[in-house]
């Protein structure tokens, strides 16, 4: 029954025309701080909901407190885990599989740091994450970027290490893996064909063209993307929820940059 389980909040999760997933994450304030954009966080998360995402990305004191009045009509993935602004390679619990089910989240979230010296711990800690997971049908997603200490700055958007981090996460029986984009669809196709797993494209930091946001999705999803987990480039711009809605296109419809933007109206911040 825990096998069905899984399936069925995987299918709330992907989208029904497409098979891909649209998830736009707002678990930032812990890791990163009250930074533009969820100040008021009550504030962005009606406007992303409102432009009905496939999923969004929170932790249990914001889905306890923001999320009564979207109940039953926005799905959301539980992040379990976070790292903090003084220790930015190490992600401690705060969550559990037991209050995703509690708060009826569809999937739970783990982050993880690969090619650092708290790496054996971080993968044991996702692995034993997923055992629990499993025996409560929960499917797991795991934020997995190879940014460790032992890795130049430089590299860590390399295929090699991208592959790295996704394959491992597959190997610990994740179901849906975001990480870097590897910046050109040829290297990207190579990671997902590595990953059994889906593999979904993390934003990163906000780019300062609205049309390089539109490309990178456009290049994964033709690389096999599954989807993509969006934050900082969605919520802080003027307009989340129109760039929200062009995303949309370009993942479930096939759109293309010039749809996207033509679909924002040429608002590019």
């Amino acid at each position: 029954m825990a096998f069905l389980g899984k399936e069925v909040r995987l299918r709330r999760l992907m989208n029904k025309t497409s098979g891909h997933l649209l998830a736009i994450a707002l678990d930032h304030a812990v890791g990163w701080g009250v930074i533009e954009g969820i100040e008021r966080i009550q504030e962005t998360l009606d406007i992303v909901a409102g432009a009905e995402p496939d999923a969004i990305t929170i932790q249990k004191g914001i889905a306890e407190k923001c999320m009564a009045k979207w109940a039953g009509r926005q799905p959301f993935i539980l992040k379990c885990t976070s790292f903090a602004p003084f220790y930015p390679g190490y992600d401690g619990y705060m969550g559990s599989v037991e209050e995703a089910v509690r708060l009826g989240a569809d999937a739970v979230a783990v982050g993880v740091t690969v090619g650092g010296k708290d790496q054996p711990e971080l993968l044991k800690n996702l692995a034993l994450f997923t055992e629990k997971a499993a025996l409560y049908g929960m499917p797991v997603v795991t934020h997995i970027y190879p940014k460790g200490e032992l890795i130049p700055a430089n590299e860590r958007y390399d295929y090699k290490h991208v592959a790295y981090a996704a394959r491992a996460a597959a190997e610990v029986g994740v179901d849906i893996v975001k990480t870097f984009y590897t910046g050109d669809p040829g290297s990207y196709r190579k990671v997902i064909e590595a990953c059994p797993a889906y593999v979904v494209v993390s934003g990163g930091p906000k780019l300062d063209r609205l049309e390089d946001v539109f490309k990178m999705t456009r290049d994964a999803m033709d690389a096999g993307a599954a989807g993509i987990t969006y934050g900082r480039n969605v919520w802080q711009r003027k307009d989340a929820a129109a760039v929200i809605k062009a995303l949309k296109a370009i993942i479930h419809e096939n759109a293309s940059v010039k749809d996207a933007i033509e679909m924002v109206d040429g608002r590019t911040e």
